[in-house]
């Protein structure tokens, strides 16, 4: 397994990315609530807009390849895809 860890600045979330033989997976803690939390893949790039008090914030995060399965849970997003 391959382990890459980066911080965006700021207050932005903590991204990690794990690669393995078959495929990879990286994981963003947003630390929202899944119900204020939309995620949306388009080619190798992931598109995530949290709700919450005044305006929506999106960000945007590039994936290793295309997306095969979104998830979120206990405010982290997890996306994961094939090699």
């Amino acid at each position: 397994m391959n382990h890459q860890q980066t911080r965006s600045t700021g207050d932005g979330a903590l991204l990690r990315r794990y690669e393995y033989e078959d495929g990879w997976v990286v994981a963003a803690d947003l630390g929202a609530d899944a119900e204020n939390v939309s995620v949306d893949t388009v080619g190798e790039t992931a598109i995530v807009v949290i709700e919450g008090e005044g305006e929506p914030v999106e960000s945007e995060f590039e994936l290793p390849g295309e997306a095969d399965a979104v998830a979120i849970e206990n405010g982290v997003v997890t996306v994961e895809g094939q090699r």
